[in-house]
């Protein structure tokens, strides 16, 4: 993962003496340690179809957001950075509606009872009309807001950027909680997408831990820690949680950069299992498999009983992959030059690529009957249908 590009370095707790020191973690010996591997061919068993594609905005902008769809009966609902919000139809991908809001976006889109919600780089949160576009409920919060709030009939959950996790009632202007987590020096940028589940919010912070907060009180139910900070520099000791946490069932899988993998229960939040990881995309799970993207491009397959890994893929080296999709026997990743890859979900063998967007896509795909959707980094949304080659 290009950290070059992922550090935020937070000013006000660097020494200003500190500015040499920071630019030689970059030193020209370091650069090519990473570089991405170059793609060789492979034998095809999966053809891989685009139906159609629309442009929405300037996608994620310069902020390098990760800005997401979300998908509701048959509707794509989708943002970018420069304000636009719009309603694809994915059978044919032709637009219900679009709006041009006159604000930066940062985090998105939720969905609940008719609403969407959207988080804005100044610190907005607003509720638009699922229907139209049009902004029924706006709050302001004390900074970005990188990922989409929790929606339930009674609450709104916002994670922002500066460590906060706040707790609105449904229409209120001010929050009713609010739990903070102290910052490192530095983080990743981005956060991971806040839950809720039954009566606990639950959210991951850029020091590693997991938390649990009871909407009802504002207080904290449990805390599990998934990376423990190690090392001698700041950048050693980052162990950021921004990719997606899986919920299946009472279990939660959740990745740390520089950290783990594990399966948490979310009842208690003991953790099940661990693995040794360090991924940026977050977590998936398909054919009784957990997936795990790493930053060095090695894609896992652990078993979701914790007994170990079925398959590891080391041939996406440094390609810096989204996240894992199930989608039919397959598990789908996009890497930065725009590549989609296809593994099979049984043994990890590449069975299908192609060339799908002019960019890379950090947001996380949808699949849904068949067909993966795609939100690439420079505002192309795609859909792309796969058929099995005899």
């Amino acid at each position: 993962m290009n950290l070059r590009q992922l550090l935020f370095i937070s000013v006000l707790s660097l020494p200003m003496g500190g500015c040499s020191t920071v630019q030689d973690w970059f030193a020209s010996d370091d650069e090519d340690l990473t570089a991405p591997v170059e793609l060789e061919r492979i034998d095809a068993k999966v053809a891989i179809k685009k139906q159609w594609s629309t442009k929405i905005g300037d996608g994620q902008g310069d902020g390098f957001y990760k800005i997401t769809p979300i998908l509701v009966d048959g509707i794509a609902y989708v943002a970018s950075s420069d304000g636009v919000v719009a309603a694809v139809r994915v059978s044919d991908g032709d637009r219900v509606w679009l709006v041009k809001l006159e604000r930066p976006l940062s985090g998105g889109v939720s969905f609940h009872n008719g609403s969407l919600y959207v988080g804005g780089a100044d610190g907005s949160v607003l509720e638009l009309s699922a229907a139209d576009g049009r902004i029924l409920w706006q709050a302001t919060v004390s900074g970005e807001v990188l990922a989409p709030p929790a929606v339930s009939d009674d609450w709104v959950v916002v994670q922002t950027y500066d460590g906060k996790l706040l707790g609105f009632k449904t229409g209120a202007d001010s929050p009713t909680w609010t739990v903070t987590s102290d910052v490192p020096v530095l983080t990743l940028r981005g956060t991971s997408v806040p839950l809720l589940l039954g009566t606990n919010a639950i959210a991951a912070f850029a020091d590693g831990k997991v938390v649990a907060v009871d909407v009802n009180s504002g207080n904290v139910s449990w805390e599990s820690r998934i990376g423990v900070p190690q090392g001698g520099s700041e950048i050693d000791r980052i162990v950021d949680i921004d990719g997606t946490m899986t919920q299946q069932g009472i279990e939660l899988f959740v990745a740390s950069y520089q950290g783990l993998v594990a399966a948490i229960d979310t009842r208690t939040g003991r953790k099940l299992w661990q693995q040794n990881v360090s991924s940026v995309a977050g977590t998936h799970v398909g054919f009784g498999n957990v997936y795990v993207a790493d930053v060095d491009g090695t894609l896992s397959a652990f078993l979701r009983t914790g007994q170990g890994v079925r398959w590891q893929n080391i041939e996406l080296g440094y390609r810096e992959l989204s996240r894992p999709t199930p989608i039919s026997s397959y598990v789908a990743t996009v890497d930065f030059d725009g590549y989609l890859h296809l593994l099979s979900q049984v043994d990890g063998q590449i069975v299908g690529r192609a060339k799908v967007a002019g960019s890379a896509a950090r947001a996380d795909m949808i699949a849904a009957n068949g067909r993966l959707i795609i939100f690439a980094d420079n505002g192309q949304l795609l859909s792309y249908e796969l058929e099995a080659l005899d």
